[in-house]
């Protein structure tokens, strides 16, 4: 694929999904900023994994949901490389329970570390991409934000807010020649499916038309498609990586 733009921050980055799109991007020549929260160790391999195959990386450790310390790792990044080309917005947990047992607590805890902080990013992307008139973005949203989930009623607006968000910035930015788009993985197998029983992913799987969890290459591929020049007149839309569990 061909970039035009020279660097990349991915946030949550240090294992899963996260990794596996720097790892990506990284192969593409792009210089990829890792950040992690508390996964130092996972960073520090990925950044190995990526020079050991010729790439260039650099770990920058912060709090997403932090908006003072978001602020501060771009500047950082500017100050480094002289600007940013493109930011992929991966960072999120959950916190799973019953709407009926959910305190508020739960649900600001989920808006917060994947919502407020995806704003914060492209927010923050906004400003300095502006300047040269060139930039991508791309949040990681969830098929959730489409569906809902029975347990997830945080995790759901969170994920259906950066849907809705990212295609407010992306008509706030497109005549300053920047895009924003979103991705909405379907089940992914990670580190965290991996430990689930056989029986529970067969269930899964069934309730997938491709008969199979996706794989996180494919959201990395999917991810450097909207990053990428080849992808030039696509901005506010939200693509859909879910082995067809949801076509609407």
């Amino acid at each position: 694929m061909k970039f035009s733009g020279t660097n990349v921050l991915v946030t949550g980055s240090s294992r899963g999904i996260g990794a596996e799109i720097a790892k990506t991007l990284a192969g593409f020549g792009l210089k990829v900023w890792i950040n992690y929260r508390s996964g130092a160790a996972q960073a520090d391999a990925v950044k190995d994994a990526i020079e050991s195959e010729g790439g260039d990386a650099a770990v920058i450790g912060f709090d997403v949901s932090d908006e003072v310390a978001f602020i501060d790792a771009i500047k950082l990044i500017k100050e480094s490389d002289g600007g940013l080309s493109y930011l992929v917005n991966n960072a999120g947990i959950t916190n799973d329970k019953l709407a009926l047992r959910m305190k508020v607590e739960d649900f600001t805890s989920v808006i917060n570390a994947n919502l407020t902080s995806c704003f914060i990013g492209c927010r923050e992307a906004m400003k300095i991409m502006r300047k040269s008139k060139f930039g991508s973005i791309v949040n990681i949203s969830s098929i959730i934000g489409e569906t809902g989930n029975a347990g997830q009623v945080n995790y759901a607006a969170s994920k259906g807010g950066v849907i809705a968000m990212t295609k407010s910035f992306a008509l706030e930015a497109a005549t300053s020649g920047i895009r924003y788009n979103s991705i909405t993985p379907g089940f992914i197998s990670t580190e965290m499916t991996e430990v689930l029983p056989q029986e529970v992913k067969d269930v899964i799987n069934v309730k997938i038309p491709m008969n199979r969890m996706g794989e996180a290459r494919e959201i990395a591929e999917a991810t450097a498609f909207l990053l990428s020049d080849h992808s030039s007149y696509i901005t506010g839309e939200t693509l859909k990586v879910n082995g067809g569990m949801n076509m609407a």
